[in-house]
């Protein structure tokens, strides 16, 4: 149901017969599988991603599945083989970190691998910084003490130690959700922080490990906004379209053209290259 319903969403966007298109049906179905987004007041964009890629995935995993079987099932004397977990989800999105650490009394190393879909970069500065500068800070080396102490197993007991990530796989879409809501002496707080992030050519071979041989140079080619505070808000996007690479501003019922120096916004919450 998730993945017809999000199909025909496609279909209405692209067959270009509507000004707008007011994706209700697929939020209908999407509030069945979680009612926490079928209530009209603010949730987080960048959890309603995740759950919108999680739902995607598990749907178009099993139409896999089944496509599969039914494929196999009518071949003489095929053996039924159960689905390898991918789909058109992860093959865009996906990638993968690699956590180096090192136990500081042995100086043994080992490695930890997590797949990703989303990257949550913290934001170094209150007034203005970089992309570059929130990724050297995600993939900045980390020393772990005492309560986050590591089991090293090479020396049989709890460890101080230090964890650097490096990506071991670099998605074809790479998506980053800058951490704007922060705690501040036990407030929670949005911080209105702009940051800078390049058009295109971002560079991300300082972070990629020497066994990922993708390309790691990305072009932008949406943001998602939020204006507003923790307790109202309003979400907008600027998307670039993939055959003329003009920019539009969605914002509700309002599709408009907009030209590259709009898209540099100081609401920018989610980017994807």
């Amino acid at each position: 149901e998730s993945a017809i319903a999000f199909g025909c969403l496609v279909s209405d966007m692209w067959l270009g017969e509507f000004d707008f298109v007011s994706p209700e049906a697929f939020h209908s179905v999407f509030g069945k599988r979680y009612p926490a987004f079928s209530r009209r007041t603010q949730h987080d964009a960048q959890e309603f991603l995740i759950c919108v890629l999680d739902d995607l995935h598990e749907a178009f995993k099993q139409v896999r599945a089944q496509l599969s079987q039914e494929r196999q099932s009518s071949a003489a004397g095929a053996s039924t083989r159960s689905s390898s977990g991918t789909s058109i989800i992860t093959h865009l999105f996906e990638g993968q970190l690699s956590y180096a650490i090192r136990c500081l009394t042995c100086r043994a190393l080992s490695d930890r691998p997590e797949n990703f879909t989303i990257l949550s970069l913290p934001i170094p500065s209150t007034r203005m910084c970089s992309l570059q500068d929130c990724l050297e800070c995600f993939f900045q080396p980390d020393t772990l003490t005492r309560n986050n102490q590591i089991h090293c197993y090479w020396c049989g007991s709890n460890r101080d130690a230090t964890v650097k990530a490096s990506i071991t796989k670099a998605p074809q879409i790479i998506i980053f959700h800058l951490k704007r809501f922060a705690w501040q002496d036990k407030h929670r707080r949005k911080l209105s922080t702009t940051v800078c992030y390049p058009f295109s050519d971002l560079d991300l071979s300082p972070y990629i490990s020497p066994s990922c041989h993708n390309n790691t140079e990305y072009s932008l080619c949406a943001v998602v906004n939020h204006a507003g505070d923790l307790d109202y808000g309003h979400y907008t996007a600027f998307c670039k379209h993939s055959i003329t690479k003009h920019w539009y501003s969605f914002d509700d019922a309002q599709v408009t053209k907009i030209p590259d120096s709009a898209v540099q916004a100081d609401t920018a919450y989610i980017l994807f290259y």
